[in-house]
């Protein structure tokens, strides 16, 4: 373990990495680490937990990441797409296999993950866990202009969308919503809706179990409006990386979510087609909530995407359409040609280009997204008011 004091003036200027805690009053860094270890039940990583302890403008911190050895051997250039397989991690079997990869790719992070206190790292992780168990049970029926619902808990308004009925549970209510195991029917989503059901999901099941009031508030607020798109990222989730600061393209959190973007300008007209979002469910895999029993592989989401430009189609209404049958069998014939599966991955795996702009870009974003803070001394979650 490190043994480190460090002083800058900006959270900047430290580099800082990993996990960061700002809560150190409880006895610094060794309480700190006893604390993250126990609480995360993650005293098998001890072994290459390293800690360094400082100061900077917003005070004092205890900062954790993986060891650089082990860094190097698990995650090369943060690269968590093999993590599970390096680890021989096994999570549809041991739950606790999905925490530890959340924890280890949480330790690798090129840049800190922060939280006010413990309650909110271990939160945080349950959140992630939550998340990925819900992508990996949701299976819905792709519509870019329709929609429906389970009507024993939702109804329509036409000026907002769709809202759980008086006296309906929020939690009962997705899971109906994006669950055929639980309701027995499939319901009309895009996808991008469909991600923030389940990332909704995840929340709402933690704020049951540590903060009832703000699930009861944002329960009643669902009853009158739905918060949906940029608000919805406004309000819920926190984004990480930039244009500026891109995050690695191979490093990812289970539990993100993730958008793929549509690099041909002709395609992404189509609507719908913009691009792909999508849950990182750990293991090198993405949601697939049309095949559930399907999810993507980077590559695999790659190559769909790049042969949307070979299936564009105007309908009888003049519509850009894409044709999804064609699109798979473009995929399976490509597959058969490794040179070509080269090319395309080379061009789709760069970072996408600027909005407005197609120009030389590829279908990587440069950012994730997760859930904010949502305990009840430290959340930074706040309901609009209407």
């Amino acid at each position: 373990m490190a043994n480190m004091i460090q002083t800058d003036s900006s959270a900047a200027a430290t580099g800082l990495c990993g996990i960061v805690i700002r809560d150190a009053s409880d006895g610094g860094r060794a309480a700190a680490r006893e604390s993250l270890l126990a609480r995360l039940d993650a005293q098998d990583l001890a072994h290459c937990i390293t800690t360094l302890e400082g100061r900077d403008a917003a005070g004092r911190y205890v900062a954790f990441t993986l060891a650089s050895d082990q860094a190097h051997a698990w995650a090369p250039g943060h690269d968590t797409l093999q993590l599970r397989d390096r680890l021989q991690l096994d999570p549809d079997k041991r739950s606790a296999d999905l925490t530890c990869e959340i924890v280890l790719a949480l330790l690798l992070g090129p840049v800190a993950h922060e939280f006010p206190d413990m309650d909110e790292l271990v939160s945080a992780v349950r959140i992630r866990h939550a998340t990925v168990q819900a992508a990996r049970r949701t299976t819905l029926d792709f519509h870019t202009s329709q929609a429906e619902r389970p009507e024993d808990c939702w109804a329509y308004k036409e000026d907002c969308g769709f809202v759980i009925l008086p006296g309906a549970s929020l939690i009962e209510a997705l899971t109906k919503a994006t669950q055929p195991d639980v309701s027995g029917t499939l319901y009309s989503f895009s996808c991008y809706r469909a991600t923030e059901y389940v990332m909704l999901l995840g929340i709402a099941q933690e704020l049951a179990r540590c903060n009832p009031p703000l699930l009861a508030q944002l329960q009643q607020l669902w009853t009158a409006r739905p918060i949906k798109s940029g608000q919805f990222h406004d309000v819920f989730l926190r984004e990480q990386g930039s244009m500026e600061r891109p995050l690695p393209q191979h490093y990812f959190v289970p539990g993100d979510r993730v958008w793929f973007r549509n690099p041909d300008a002709a395609s992404a007209e189509a609507s719908g087609y913009e691009g792909s979002w999508v849950i990182y469910l750990g293991g090198g895999l993405f949601s697939n909530f049309w095949k559930r029993d399907q999810p993507y592989t980077l590559a695999a989401k790659c190559l769909e995407i790049y042969q949307w430009r070979h299936a564009l189609y105007i309908d009888a209404e003049g519509q850009e359409r894409i044709d999804e049958a064609k699109v798979e069998a473009l995929v399976a014939s490509v597959l058969t040609d490794p040179t070509e599966v080269e090319r395309i991955l080379t061009l789709m795996q760069r970072y996408r280009a600027p909005r407005g702009s197609f120009e030389n870009g590829g279908c990587m974003d440069t950012t994730r997204e997760f859930a904010r803070w949502v305990c009840p001394d430290t959340s930074d979650l706040v309901l609009p008011v209407d």
